[in-house]
């Protein structure tokens, strides 16, 4: 079965995957729906199993298909959120705190405006997280994320990290006895042991500020034994100033050349004092700070862009293709065109493939064309290539390296 790029494909993700040529994407950036929270209105959806190891054991499956269908240096970001068991709370406007009692048996909620919207804008008929669950007490927070990639790594992924998505903008809770929940996971995992990974592609800005800077000094001198002497003693300045006089080195270490020429003091001359070093920069950390997004056209928050922009730069090479099992609104194939990579999305609910077809023609526009995209027509047919340790080449169809 030929599967065509940059499509939505409409179907169940274990049986499209079932028909897709192996070793035939680069990478996967996926947000499957979460356990017991939401009902999207179609038959064979997930989230709604009655316990959570029935979740994970469809998950486990589905994603076993993914690692097949994966180039063998191809990796997976798997977006998960948590839920505690027989939470309280409403669904729409039906009480919650539990197995519905007879006057809400079977009533979903309303909420207004949710005729515009796809089918999930309410809570469902009987959430399972709201059962009594065995081995898992009242209040218990079940630990969905960490459940499904542990059974990931039995299965032969190789879980090589957790990221926390660090949300300033989290969905309020009337919860008075723990915190406010403001994170989600994020699972990196990987099909091999050595695995394409772009690190350079995302380094993110250091602060030049005096205090980072000499942390990083300090650092540096601990490991090799470099700038002993942080401060220079031809230089009367303050620290603040000396901080920046170190020597530069070559090579992508974080220590690029200081800039000379800026205005420096009250004389408008650097009259022989350093410029703080500019364009340092480092490896991002394991907690990102990215707040969620709404979508126009459903209610929920998604996957916010710039997260999604991380994972395909870090895992996708240019003219590579990103595979996403549940699409969704759409995020995956919008993030991936303005990148200039191939997608191949899938989607159980119709309405959502609609939404997502939507967007994509109003964020990326033209892109769609592949002839139009950034950098020149994209290449399924792009091979990655070990060239030395450490080193990464890409043949693509047009020739070239």
């Amino acid at each position: 079965m030929t599967i065509p790029l940059n499509t939505i494909i409409h179907g169940d993700a274990l049986e499209v995957l079932r028909g897709t040529p192996a070793e035939s994407v680069h990478c996967c950036v996926s947000s499957p729906p979460y356990w017991g929270l939401r009902d999207y209105g179609v038959p064979g959806q997930l989230g709604l199993e009655k316990t959570p190891e029935e979740y994970t054991a469809k998950m486990v499956e589905i994603f076993r298909e993914v690692r097949r269908v994966l180039r063998k240096e191809g990796t997976l970001w798997l977006n998960l959120g948590d839920c505690y068991a027989t939470g309280a709370g409403k669904v729409g406007n039906c009480p919650g705190g539990g197995e519905q009692g007879d006057k809400w048996k079977g009533y979903r909620g309303t909420q207004e405006g949710s005729e515009k919207h796809a089918d999930g804008a309410m809570g469902p008929m009987i959430q399972p997280n709201r059962m009594p669950l065995a081995g898992l007490k009242p209040k218990d927070l079940v630990g969905i994320p960490w459940r499904l990639a542990f059974a990931l790594q039995a299965d032969g992924w190789w879980l090589r990290q957790d990221i926390v998505w660090s949300k300033d903008n989290p969905m309020p809770e009337s919860v008075r006895d723990r915190f406010c929940k403001s994170h989600e996971y994020i699972f990196l995992l990987s099909k091999s042991e050595r695995y394409y990974f772009d690190i350079d592609s995302i380094l993110e800005p250091c602060e030049s500020g005096p205090s980072d800077l000499r942390k990083m000094m300090e650092s540096q001198e601990r490991i090799g034994g470099k700038h002993k002497n942080l401060d220079d003693p031809l230089s009367k300045a303050s620290a603040a100033t000396n901080i920046g006089r170190k020597r530069s080195v070559g090579g992508r270490s974080g220590n690029v050349e200081r800039k000379y020429g800026e205005k420096v003091g009250r004389n408008g001359s650097h009259m022989g004092r350093s410029v703080p070093w500019e364009g340092l920069v480092r490896t991002p950390r394991s907690v990102w700070k990215i707040n969620t997004e709404p979508c126009r056209e459903a209610h929920f928050a998604v996957m916010p862009t710039r997260l999604v922009e991380r994972c395909i730069l870090a895992a996708c090479p240019p003219a590579g293709t990103v595979l996403d099992p549940f699409m969704g609104s759409g995020t995956t194939a919008v993030v991936a065109r303005k990148l200039n990579r191939n997608y191949i999305g899938i989607e159980l609910n119709p309405k959502y493939i609609e939404i997502a077809e939507r967007r994509i023609e109003r964020e990326v526009g033209l892109l769609l064309d592949c002839g139009d995209a950034p950098g020149g027509p994209i290449d399924p047919w792009c091979e990655v290539e070990e060239a030395g340790k450490g080193q990464k080449m890409f043949k693509c169809f047009e020739g070239g390296e």
